[in-house]
């Protein structure tokens, strides 16, 4: 996959072949996201385009909406970049979400980032806008067209409602980890190194690995999940026990950073360096303080059982 960042001067961004197009955001990539790459897939087979993807940076919000602006994603740059290669997507197109480009109108849109970027075919969601506040829509875009196709990718829902970013998030704040990955169709992954932690958890005989991200990925509600972990060098999976939080039996909650731990199980090895990719699968409980380490060790027992008894339902690679 090519990746190609749509900087001014933009002609200099307009050597490559003529392309099929999926236009939006796309964080999370997730199955209404799927939907409308797949079409753009099966479009450009059929016409015999290149597959290409047009996506934003960084999410329009942060020019926008400054009071709300979302900074954290379910899919970073890096994991959005991987999981469209995995796509089989030919030309990545990223376009600096700027002030410039807020203030454009739609006709100039149109005119820079597909008549002459050499789109033949446009593919986005129904609630595709674009140009000055965002008054270009779907059927205007369509009444607009100059030298290529448009198609509309319809709503798509689970249980009547809408597939969206905004309520994966809500999901995993929650800890609604089996809705985010349904929606997601796939688990909810976060990448990073292991780094070196307090080592507390090997005094009490549970010995984690400490994952800092490597981009900033939303992180699911503080508590303790099952998840899996794999090792990127070896390709290795393990299953695991995870908590996302500030240890508050140890630490006072208003003044620690929040930590990512997982407890590989039947794991010894030092991977510290790693980089490594956390999947969540289930949520097992809040996070809480305890009274003392043997009431922490007993629930840290039975949440490896719960996880162990979780985890031994899936179907893990």
């Amino acid at each position: 996959m090519k990746t190609i960042e749509m900087i001014h001067p933009i002609e200099q961004c307009y050597d490559h072949e003529p392309c099929a197009l999926a236009i939006g955001f796309f964080d999370g990539i997730h199955t209404g996201h799927q939907k409308v790459i797949e079409k753009m897939s099966h479009i450009a087979a059929e016409k015999g385009l290149k597959k290409a993807v047009m996506t934003f940076d960084p999410h329009p919000s942060v020019v926008l909406n400054p009071e709300k602006q979302r900074t954290d994603y379910l899919t970073p740059m890096y994991e959005k970049k991987r999981i469209l290669e995995n796509l089989g997507i030919d030309y990545l197109f990223i376009v600096p979400f700027t002030s410039s480009l807020a203030q454009m109108e739609e006709r100039d849109f149109i005119a820079n980032y597909f008549t002459k970027n050499k789109v033949k075919e446009v593919v986005a969601g129904f609630d595709f806008t674009y140009g000055k506040y965002g008054k270009g829509n779907m059927l205007k875009l369509e009444a607009d067209k100059d030298g290529f196709e448009v198609t509309m990718v319809e709503r798509h829902a689970l249980n009547d409602e809408k597939v969206s970013t905004t309520l994966i998030r809500k999901d995993l704040k929650e800890g609604n980890i089996k809705s985010a990955n349904k929606q997601l169709g796939r688990p909810y992954k976060i990448t990073g190194l292991v780094v070196q932690g307090e080592k507390r958890g090997r005094t009490i005989g549970f010995p984690t690995a400490n994952v800092e991200p490597n981009e900033i990925f939303v992180l699911p509600r503080l508590g303790v999940y099952a998840v899996t972990i794999k090792i990127e060098q070896t390709g290795k999976v393990f299953k695991g026990v995870c908590n996302v939080g500030v240890k508050p039996t140890f630490h006072d909650p208003e003044k620690q950073q929040i930590s990512i731990e997982v407890n590989i199980f039947n794991f010894s090895d030092s991977i510290y360096g790693e980089r490594v990719e956390v999947e969540w699968h289930d949520f097992l409980r809040p996070e809480q303080k305890f009274d003392g380490i043997d009431s922490l060790i007993a629930q840290i027992n039975k949440d490896k059982e719960k996880a162990i008894e979780i985890l031994n339902t899936l179907h893990i690679d």
